[in-house]
């Protein structure tokens, strides 16, 4: 049985599936149609995918269906509706509970799947069995390494984030978020979850993703969580992804940073920091972003930096401090939105 008692093994073991692979749709019919034709030729007996429409109310899910349809692919993929947004981990739940299978991957919608990354996500499922996710390498659209291995992120992270500044960076690298890797396996401390497999075993020890994340910060939660639990995180570049909105994306880019973060994205991380360094911890990241603050702020005015933080991110930060734990309504956004 999950820990989850709304999921529960309904099959015998031996029916189960293989591996579930689920992609999360809000509005990117196209992204969805795209992902779907770099992976039909990885399919294997055992492999089912769904995609999970996460109520974008727009005509996606009938546009993904009549495509499934076309292609003739109904064998392997299906569309499951939900009925409300309920953001990334709540989708990925639903899609999770769908299926019965000893592994599942989550893949975003806005990724190819390169030849062979399947079997070589399977193929290390095998070959580490203490690895509880496991991640390919991902490039972005015209080629560059896309970042998607990571150190914890902690109280102080946030200093060095809001200082950007190079001595400090390289003083404090050891708590910074980048992980670096080469072409092997390695074991960051997370890894993001535009594609990850994830054992059935760790979910039925540790549960679902928290859908009190809406949206951001519920890769990092969940790799602590998989960690604390006596899991490792595989980094397995063998196989790869290229994640067409990673290196560019809404959220991450320059021109973004003239504007101001959504509420979730504050919401996520208050949630995290309480989570998983306390009521305490969450203090401590905003008193230690405030600090970098003042280093950053002095060098804009001397002239020697050019601002990179997002508009009103100082009071930001502040959302949700006196109830981490709290969800607010959110509005229609998907993770492929980033």
């Amino acid at each position: 049985m999950w820990p989850d008692e709304s999921v529960r093994l309904t099959v015998p073991r031996s029916m189960r599936r293989k591996l579930g692979i689920i992609i999360l749709n809000y509005k990117t019919p196209d992204l969805v149609i795209d992902c779907l034709h770099s992976l039909r030729e990885q399919i294997e007996p055992g492999i089912e995918v769904v995609v999970v429409d996460n109520a974008s109310n727009d005509g996606s899910a009938e546009r993904i269906e009549e495509e499934i349809a076309s292609n003739q692919w109904g064998s392997w993929v299906r569309v499951l509706c939900s009925p409300v947004n309920g953001g990334f981990s709540a989708g990925n739940n639903l899609g999770i509970r769908a299926i019965d299978a000893d592994a599942y991957i989550l893949l975003n919608s806005d990724t190819i799947v390169l030849p062979d990354t399947i079997r070589e996500l399977l193929h290390a499922m095998e070959l580490w069995p203490n690895a509880g996710l496991i991640g390919p390498g991902c490039v972005t659209q015209d080629g560059n390494k896309d970042q998607s291995t990571f150190q914890f992120i902690r109280p102080i992270t946030d200093f060095i984030r809001s200082a950007s500044t190079g001595p400090i960076s390289r003083l404090l690298r050891r708590y910074d978020t980048p992980f670096l890797t080469t072409d092997s396996a390695a074991e960051p401390d997370w890894i993001g979850f535009a594609c990850v497999l994830i054992r059935r075993e760790v979910i039925e020890e540790v549960g679902l993703l928290d859908d009190g994340f809406f949206m951001y910060f519920e890769d990092v939660d969940y790799c602590h969580r998989a960690r604390n639990a006596g899991w490792t995180i595989l980094y397995w570049p063998r196989g790869k992804i290229v994640h067409l909105l990673g290196g560019s994306s809404e959220f991450a880019s320059k021109k973004a940073l003239q504007h101001r973060a959504p509420r979730y994205f504050y919401e996520a991380r208050s949630r995290y920091f309480a989570k998983h360094y306390g009521r305490i911890g969450l203090l401590s990241a905003n008193l230690a972003w405030l600090l970098g603050r003042c280093i950053s702020l002095a060098r804009e005015r001397l002239g020697s930096k050019q601002p990179h933080h997002r508009k009103n991110e100082a009071l930001d930060i502040w959302i949700n401090v006196l109830n981490p734990f709290r969800t607010s309504p959110m509005p229609g956004k998907g993770k492929a939105d980033q």
